[in-house]
């Protein structure tokens, strides 16, 4: 058996303000320190020990990374960083309240640049969008790995794991929006054979 584990980093500054992000390099949060941290306790107890890292290019995400694996007794540093893992590019809403946004643009609207799978915000990404460029990079560096048996962790950003979910066939564009992926922690993706088994969310004590 072997795992591939998918990791929201850690709350972030701007999470905590309620801001749009995306590309913005904004780094963890004291809470986002410890979810991160709480991560690592958990994958420790699971017994998960990983043979490659992949994070984004920004540092909420491989900082995510860097802690769980130094409090799961694990090596750092050797984690491959790429662009394509980054989260979705917010275009004019980058750095804005989403509370004000709401106001400044209407609640549907919001909820729509939110939400939709095909349509941007204003100089931005859709989730489409994004699936466009995580997909190739999975399939040409991570799912041979997990495909050869090797213990795989990818720590990004929650758009970027909701593509993962419709790559790896557990969501559509359809229903998508049902898929709650917490900050900091582990959803883990079980393999026997090459096939997927099963998925669960691991927190301390399971």
């Amino acid at each position: 058996m072997n795992y591939l584990v998918l990791l929201r980093h850690g709350e972030s500054a701007w999470n905590k303000e309620n801001k749009f992000t995306g590309f913005t390099d904004v780094d963890l949060s004291e809470a986002g320190i410890e979810e991160a941290k709480t991560a690592g306790r958990s994958l420790k107890e699971k017994g998960i020990n990983f043979d490659n890292v992949f994070t984004s290019t920004l540092k909420r995400a491989y900082n995510t990374a860097a802690l769980a694996l130094t409090e799961a007794g694990q090596e750092t540093g050797n984690e491959v960083r790429h662009d394509d893992l980054r989260e979705r590019d917010y275009g004019d809403l980058t750095g804005l309240n989403k509370d004000e946004t709401r106001e400044k643009y209407g609640a549907e609207q919001v909820h729509i640049w939110r939400r939709s799978y095909d349509v941007p915000p204003p100089g931005g990404e859709s989730l489409k969008d994004v699936v466009a460029r995580v997909e190739p990079y999975y399939h040409e560096h991570i799912e041979p790995l997990v495909k050869e048996g090797k213990n795989v962790l990818l720590a990004a950003h929650g758009n970027t794991l909701r593509a993962m979910l419709i790559i790896l066939g557990e969501n559509t564009p359809e229903d998508i929006n049902n898929a709650e992926i917490p900050t900091g922690v582990p959803l883990v993706f079980e393999y026997e054979g090459g096939a997927k088994k099963k998925k669960y969310f691991l927190k301390p004590g399971m």
